[in-house]
């Protein structure tokens, strides 16, 4: 399980100073030095920055913001591109300009050595890749930044894809994440705009996010499932895993040899109705969203492939979203009522799969949402595109410091990218038109007799269980106020930056103390004439009044740097 460590929190530390040096570097060779100057990073680090950067920042005037950024998680490698990647699906959280932009990130790694694959498979396996497999491909077949893939064939004579991890991936992750939550946290401290945003917790979600993706256990358990779900389904064709050959650092499957569902000339030449896939695709989706509840959230073009009678294989299924039954009513009813143009069950609707805090003024909300309405209801279905509706309601979100349920944006995604996927295949693809039926059949659902009254009976049991908890639990309440141990906690916000303003104007101070101090001595010890001496003044004493105005000047630099002076 991967560790964060708050670093410099509450002791201070020096345990990864020189992958903290190469990311603020890079920060700083892409014009990001005021940034790195408002966090007070040395303060934490006790490290000048002068000392750090010893080159001039990389000339960036011509290229914006989220450009700049874009190429800092680049060059910054794994850890960062997959969190540029997972923040591209989060509106909520970043502009549109930065999500545009940070959709472009890819894993553009080069392959680690065949020796380093052998290593890896002996630890995991017990036996050198020879031994394990009939033959085995020393070039990978294609290579990113969490693993690479291998062509091998079983002595069964079946061909099989090998996916290893990186040598040392975890640890490198895990350096990154610790010094990311320490850069998140002193933004939340120093920067009062992304306060709200909780960067820490942001981090922390991703933690969670990528130690699920370094896990091919997980991987290996999401297509074994996908596979039960989908075995009567003729459309789809799942990969099967070896799991004999598998562990957390390494996953076999059956190669799938297909084309890709963005070649769109391969599959014309190949004779497929590029129509029919769109649909199947769609379908799909839609089954694996409203039916299970458990669906493929990353179906771009390079994880589709389609294989003879336009049957649809998924591949990579280190992310996957689940959505319960009534986050699928509830996403269901808010859909109907966008349909319906009840602007006031819009906003009761999205009040039900967001979190939020604090009162909402209910009538903008409801105002913005008649907005939507008006701008996307009504239109033909063949200009209706999901997408913009979908950020749209994203914006709205963002707009009112909701925060929609983890798994809803990972639907968002999935849909939005299918949609897509769907145009290219067919100009005139409609996603409406499938997800329709399956809105529709949850809403009867609902009304179903036997599910409401399914609903009551539930209901009616949890609250004659809460009947029966209330006097046990009053009583434990009633026992610990007498025996004085009821605690009443207050928590405070917004004096962070406080607390940082008076912990620097307490270092200054005793260090003007010191100083004092040195000059102070050393001045006793010129007038008392202790030898050794050096043209009758005292050599010591010479040195002290030398580091005290070493020590005068560094200070009077870093409270002009600083401008506080």
């Amino acid at each position: 399980m991967l560790n964060i460590r708050k670093i410099g929190a509450i002791g201070r530390t020096y345990r990864n100073l020189g992958r903290y040096r190469k990311i603020l570097s890079v920060l700083f060779k892409y014009g990001f030095g005021n940034f790195i100057d408002t966090l007070n990073i040395e303060q934490y680090l006790e490290i000048s920055m002068q000392m750090l950067f010893k080159k001039e920042p990389k000339n960036v005037e011509k290229l914006t913001r989220p450009e700049r950024i874009r190429l800092v998680l680049e060059e910054l490698g794994p850890t960062f591109i997959k969190f540029g990647q997972i923040l591209s699906t989060r509106p909520d959280l970043i502009p549109l300009d930065y999500i545009t932009e940070l959709a472009k990130l890819q894993d553009n790694v080069p392959s680690f050595p065949y020796e380093e694959v052998c290593r890896l498979i002996e630890k995991e396996l017990g036996r050198p890749p020879e031994e394990i497999f009939h033959s085995f491909d020393k070039q990978p077949m294609a290579a990113a930044s969490i693993g690479q893939v291998h062509r091998a064939t079983l002595h069964s004579k079946i061909e099989v894809a090998v996916k290893v991890q990186r040598p040392a991936i975890e640890e490198i992750i895990e350096t990154d994440l610790e010094i990311m939550f320490h850069l998140a946290s002193l933004m939340e401290r120093h920067l009062e705009d992304v306060e709200i945003q909780h960067p820490t917790r942001i981090v922390a979600a991703f933690a969670r996010s990528i130690e699920k993706e370094i896990n091919y256990r997980l991987e290996a358990a999401n297509i074994e499932r996908f596979s039960r779900l989908f075995i009567e389904d003729a459309d789809v064709y799942v990969p099967k895993v070896y799991r004999d050959l598998s562990t957390k650092r390494i996953i076999t499957m059956e190669l799938i040899y297909g084309i890709k569902a963005s070649h769109i000339e391969d599959l014309k030449g190949a004779g497929y109705d590029l129509r029919l896939i769109a649909d199947k695709g769609a379908l799909l989706i839609m089954k694996q969203i409203f039916v299970h509840g458990f669906f493929h959230a990353d179906p771009h073009p390079g994880n589709v492939f389609i294989l003879p009678n336009e049957i649809v294989c998924f591949l990579d299924f280190g992310m996957m979203g689940r959505i319960s039954k009534k986050e699928r009513e509830d996403f269901s009813d808010f859909v109907m009522y966008v349909v319906h143009r009840d602007e006031k069950k819009v906003a009761d609707a999205i009040l039900k799969i967001t979190n939020h805090e604090g009162q909402v003024d209910r009538g903008n909300l409801e105002n913005d949402f008649a907005d939507l309405i008006d701008r996307f209801v009504g239109l033909p279905l063949k200009e209706l595109e999901v997408a913009p509706l979908l950020h749209q309601l994203l914006e709205i979100v963002a707009r009112y410091r909701f925060t929609l349920k983890p798994n809803f944006y990972l639907l968002i995604k999935a849909t939005s990218t299918i949609e897509g996927l769907g145009r290219l295949l067919d100009p005139d693809f409609e996603i409406t038109r499938h997800a329709e039926p399956f809105i529709t059949r949850l809403q009867k659902e609902k009304l179903n007799p036997k599910k409401i009254m399914g609903d009551l009976f539930e209901s009616g049991t949890e609250m004659v269980q809460l009947l029966k908890e209330i006097p046990s639990s009053l009583r434990d309440v009633l026992t610990l106020t007498r025996l004085g141990k009821i605690k009443i906690e207050f928590e405070h916000h917004g004096l962070d930056s406080l607390y940082a303003h008076l912990e620097q104007t307490t270092n200054r101070i005793a260090f003007a103390i010191v100083l004092a101090a040195q000059i102070i001595g050393s001045s006793l010890i010129v007038l008392a004439g202790l030898p050794p001496k050096w043209n009758g003044i005292p050599i010591i004493g010479l040195a002290g009044f030398l580091l005290a105005g070493i020590m005068g000047f560094w200070l009077l630099i870093s409270m002009l740097r600083h401008g506080k002076i």
